[in-house]
């Protein structure tokens, strides 16, 4: 009854009613009261004559949520209907909120109580504003200047609607207003500045009143980012905010608009103002943070406001030194306070909190590329060099000279930042022992993206400062190493900073002084090792060993003895069974052994033999701590070893002792399988092949085509066991159900399954250049692996098998061209059936059976075009379902295999007739992913196939017409006409907001730039955003090769640089002689 008589909009609105039900919606009754409450409420919201009732509501009722109800309904209206409403209405409700506004903040009382009231209004306010200024309500400006001036409370509130309006024209307008509007607005605001700015100085001059004075800075600060500069540098208001700087209820609102100042760059005319301003403020800075001071402690315990002012102190600093920082470096007196300032900033960096540290460590990286990029001038060799430490004699060059004065007035602060990135160093991805939130060392468990982000930033800053001074940062280094060795330093933090600050700076010093700098780095960790007590103090130090090793293979090649010592030590770390000890010692081995891997294989000054023949010999006893994971890493790194050995009877000798263990229990387990196979049922012994094939993947992996005799030995039972545990599975699933599928021993059975495709897809793809090696064992697989696939229920079929199938046919290419029909035969079409119901189920099957399709289209193009006509009808529908999916992947692989496929049909003699079934779906159904939203990753390739299309049509090679006479009355006089006139009319259809002319135009475009990928690329672009498809939303998709190239750029920018690209990163096919 209640809710009848509330939606009966004809009479004023029952408020008390309305007051029950806002209260029943926020209240804590029964959920059904809350559900009932918001049914009306949205039905009211909904009701296009809700508004009218807005006054009635705001006058009658005491709550304020219902207040605040009344007033979105008002919002919705503002937005969505304002210019539809007739102007009275309009002026009414203008009136209305102005006049209430006023009347609420005349008041101190009413204002202070009200106040979350009014700031509601004054939104409302600057939504009508948005519509009505300058146009309809040119008057607004100076209104508001002469209400503000009546009474300090309106003043405060006007500071707030200014503020806001700032708000919403310059920072919050994309993708909410018209370019145009928002250009208006923007030129009204500057043109009428000019008595906001006199209401602001005259209430920072004349008022006494905090609230009064702390939203006139807050409204400053909104504007100083856009204002014209006269109005900052030309008045009085540089003076006021210094002034007002001291104290400390306003220090930090005034910090920000100072800032804000601080950030602007317009070229050289206002300097003097610049240097005066940072002149006084540091003068007063030192009364209120006198030098000296200890600035983390400070914050540590300082309150919420001094911790506001010490990050608002880093982002005056940084903001001022990116913009002004030459300005103060021409003069001695000037030189003193920056390097005041900069040392001001050295103390923040040290604050331990991550947002200060982000804001510091930014400035940093840029202050320290500034300085390498104006020294490292390649174009003058003399002066290069001198930069590096090098003494030239003769260096008279102006330029030089500058260059080292800037050098020299920088070499305090930067010897201190060198101390602050090595306290600092974020951790490094490849370190897994991790100090817990209880203290504990544990092995990590998650990836932290900050940290990695932060450690490459502080990664490059710190080569760069190695590189100004190298002596400077290896003596820090090694002062704090001796530190942690007698004692005086010894922390977890503080070891760990200093070996990643250590392993970060590989490859930055000349070899000799590298050399020189290792070999003392790891004596004396190896020493700390020795003398430091306790599992968790040992699990850091060893933790810390490994990853500077691993950070330096060009050291370890060239000193055998010390290679020698830390393989040792990595294989007594095996046997520490303390959390991530065992997995950062394998890891460590292995990114060891690829890039020294000829060192281990030839017999050294002193040894006997290779010391790989003396691993081989206590093998069994290196690994027998190792969990089979960390087995498998270790068995990869012996590949690599002997894949390194040039004498294929040493290397086969090597591989058969190195897999003696795993075949001795692989002959165990058939031999006894052959006198019974019930055995090959229990669990343990299943789980026991999974792990030999697993080590066999591994060697496999490392080793390539000399595999080759151990894959022989056990492939023909590997394919027996495969093919009886594939009638076990399928057993299992007739006679359990689809749930028998997810039993653990059916799992674990797949297992075995899966790792055996993986391990011959491994060699196969791995054996470079030997196509007669692998192809022999293409027949075996036909039935125990092809027709298995065929034969089973779809939850038993492994998609492994398509990825192996495709693995092999991009390998052996035209080879296979005879085996194709059968493996499409044993694939097609029971794998569709499994992917083509929805878009969810099966989807590892779905991607590898479109990159098995790719590779039969690009390598056995002539078996696609024996297929039946259903048959290819079949092969491009999943095509374009392929690439209408909206998993990246799938998408990709699908638009790929369609440019094969359009590229091979144009060179054969059906070009015709495949092009006038398919050109008008493929291009209708491209426009389509490339207009909606969900498909912009792809948006690239997209281009490329309309790209492909277009010039098709336009080149002549089609010689039958693609249209059907029967339905199209109009003969066309060639191709081209046709497909213009058919887009035209698809995308008219499709965008009914654009104008005929405007879509004739951009098809012409597409015709005119056909030729010309990137002006081609462009023009849809241009589209895209015009048919308003992609407004205010994210469009970086549509960049993203633009991206990639600006990425390859920094790669080759880093590439110049000695040590900014990691040794692991660098393809050195190791100079490992």
């Amino acid at each position: 009854m209640a809710a009848e008589k509330l939606r009966d909009l004809s009479k004023p609105i029952d408020v008390s009613l309305l007051d029950a039900t806002v209260a029943a919606f926020y209240g804590t009754g029964s959920k059904e009261e809350r559900i009932a409450a918001d049914n009306i409420l949205r039905e009211l919201q909904n009701n296009q004559d809700m508004w009218l009732q807005v006054v009635h509501i705001l006058q009658s009722s005491q709550n304020l949520n219902t207040k605040f109800f009344s007033l979105q309904v008002l919002e919705g209206v503002i937005k969505y209907r304002w210019n539809a409403l007739p102007s009275e209405q309009r002026d009414g409700i203008k009136n209305y909120i102005s006049d209430l506004i006023v009347q609420l903040s005349s008041n101190e009382v009413s204002y202070r109580r009200e106040k979350l009231y009014v700031n509601k209004l004054n939104i409302i306010l600057v939504q009508v504003l948005k519509h009505e200024w300058p146009a309809r309500w040119q008057s607004f400006i100076p209104d508001l200047v002469t209400a503000a001036k009546s009474s300090e409370t309106i003043c405060e509130n006007c500071m707030a609607i200014l503020k806001l309006l700032s708000e919403e024209v310059f920072d919050f307008s994309r993708g909410e207003m018209t370019q145009q509007k928002i250009k208006d607005l923007k030129q009204s605001l500057n043109s009428e500045f000019q008595l906001i700015h006199e209401l602001c100085l005259y209430v920072l001059s004349a008022s006494q009143r905090t609230e009064l004075i702390r939203a006139t800075l807050a409204t400053l600060h909104a504007f100083l980012s856009w204002i014209p500069l006269g109005y900052i540098f030309e008045s009085p208001l540089l003076e006021t905010l210094l002034k007002f700087f001291p104290v400390p209820s306003y220090r930090n609102l005034t910090l920000q608009c100072l800032t804000e100042v601080a950030a602007l760059q317009f070229g050289d005319f206002y300097d003097m103002q610049y240097i005066k301003m940072y002149t006084i403020f540091m003068v007063q800075l030192q009364t209120i943070l006198p030098p000296g001071t200890n600035i983390p402690e400070a914050y540590a315990n300082g309150s919420s406001d001094e911790q506001a002012f010490i990050l608002n102190l880093a982002l005056f600093f940084t903001s001022f030194f990116k913009s002004h920082i030459q300005v103060l470096e021409a003069t001695d007196e000037n030189r003193s306070v920056l390097l005041l300032g900069l040392e001001y900033l050295i103390g923040i960096s040290y604050v331990d909190e991550t947002e200060v540290f982000k804001v510091c460590l930014d400035y940093w990286n840029l202050l320290i590329l500034q300085l390498f990029e104006a020294h490292n001038t390649l174009d003058n060799p003399t002066l290069a060099a001198s930069i590096f430490g090098l003494q030239v004699s003769g260096m008279v060059d102006g330029l030089g000279s500058q260059v080292l004065q800037r050098r020299q007035l920088y070499s305090a602060p930067l010897s201190k930042l060198r101390m602050l990135m090595i306290s600092r160093m974020a951790k490094p991805e490849e370190v897994l022992i991790v100090e817990d939130e209880n203290g504990n060392i544990v092995r990590e468990t998650m990836k932290d993206n900050d940290v990695l982000v932060q450690y490459k930033i502080m990664r490059e800053t710190l080569i760069y400062l190695t590189h100004f001074d190298h002596d400077d940062t290896e003596q820090q280094m090694l002062k704090k190493l001796s530190k942690q060795l007698s004692g005086e330093d010894w922390t977890w933090n503080n070891l760990n900073t200093l070996c990643w600050a250590i392993g970060s700076i590989s490859g930055s010093m000349m070899e000799e002084q590298e050399n020189r700098f290792l070999v003392m780095v790891i004596r004396d960790l190896l020493s700390l090792c020795e003398i430091t007590k306790g599992k968790d103090n040992k699990a850091v130090i060893a933790s810390n060993i490994m990853y500077v090793v691993g950070q330096y293979p060009r050291f370890l090649r060239a000193h055998w003895k010390f290679l020698k010592t830390v393989v040792n030590k990595l294989f007594e770390f095996m046997h520490e069974t303390h959390p991530g000890v065992q997995d950062m010692a394998c890891d460590t081995y292995l990114k060891i052994v690829q890039k020294c891997k000829r060192k281990f294989i030839i017999t050294q000054v002193g040894e006997n033999e290779p010391f790989l023949s003396e691993l081989l010999s206590s093998l069994a006893t290196t690994i027998t701590d190792l969990e089979p994971h960390q087995i498998h890493t270790f068995y990869e790194a012996v590949g690599h070893m002997i894949q390194a050995e040039s004498d294929p009877a040493k290397r086969d000798e090597y591989l058969k002792r190195l897999m003696d263990l795993p075949n001795q229990r692989w002959a165990e387990i058939i031999g006894q399988a052959s006198r019974g196979v019930e055995i090959l049922k229990d669990q343990d012994v299943i789980r026991t092949v999974l792990n030999i094939l697993q080590t066999n993947t591994s060697v496999a992996s490392s080793l390539g085509a000399f595999f080759l005799p151990q894959i022989t030995l056990i492939f023909l039972d590997m394919l027996t066991v495969y093919r009886m545990y594939s009638e076990l599975i399928s057993s299992s699933i007739s006679e359990g159900g689809p749930f028998a599928s997810k039993t653990s021993f059916v799992k674990l059975l797949r297992s075995v399954k899966r790792e055996t495709l993986k391990l011959i897809e491994t060699f196969v793809d791995k054996a470079e250049d030997q196509p007669q090696i692998g192809k022999q064992f293409v027949p075996p697989m036909m039935d125990p692996v092809l027709g298995d696939y065929a034969r089973n229920v779809p939850d038993a079929r492994e998609s492994e098998v398509l990825s192996l199938f495709a693995t092999i046919i991009n390998k052996y290419k035209g080879l296979m061209i005879e085996d194709v029909p059968r493996v499409f035969e044993a694939v097609f079409q029971c794998t569709l059936e499994m992917i083509t119901r929805n878009f969810e189920d099966y989807p590892e099957h779905r991607l590898k059976f479109f990159s098995l399709l790719r590779a039969i289209a690009t390598y056995c193009f002539q078996a696609l075009i024996q297929l039946s006509t259903q048959q290819v009808k079949v092969v491009m529908d999943s095509i374009i379902w392929a690439f209408r999916h909206t998993e990246r992947n799938i998408a990709e692989t699908g638009l790929n295999l369609l440019m094969e496929l359009l590229k091979n049909y144009q060179v054969t003699e059906f070009r015709n007739q495949f092009y006038r079934t398919y050109f008008l779906v493929i291009e209708q159904e491209i426009f389509a992913v490339l207009t909606d939203t969900f498909h912009k990753p792809g948006f690239k390739l997209h281009v490329q196939v309309l790209q492909i299309l277009f010039c098709l049509v336009d080149s002549g090679s089609l010689t039958e017409p693609l249209w059907d006479a029967s339905t199209v009355p109009l003969p066309f006089p060639n191709n081209t006409a046709f497909v213009r006139d058919y887009t035209i009319k698809l995308l008219g259809t499709s965008f009914p907001n654009m104008t005929p002319v405007e879509v004739t135009l951009f098809i012409d475009g597409l015709f005119e730039s056909k030729h010309d990928i990137h002006a081609f690329k462009n023009h849809i672009r241009d589209f895209l955003i015009q048919s308003k498809g992609f407004s205010a939303q994210d469009n970086k998709d549509l960049y993203a090769e633009e991206a990639a190239a600006q990425k390859e750029r920094e790669r080759q920018r880093m590439l110049a640089i000695p040590g900014l690209v990691a040794p692991s990163e660098l393809q050195d096919e190791m100079v490992d002689s």
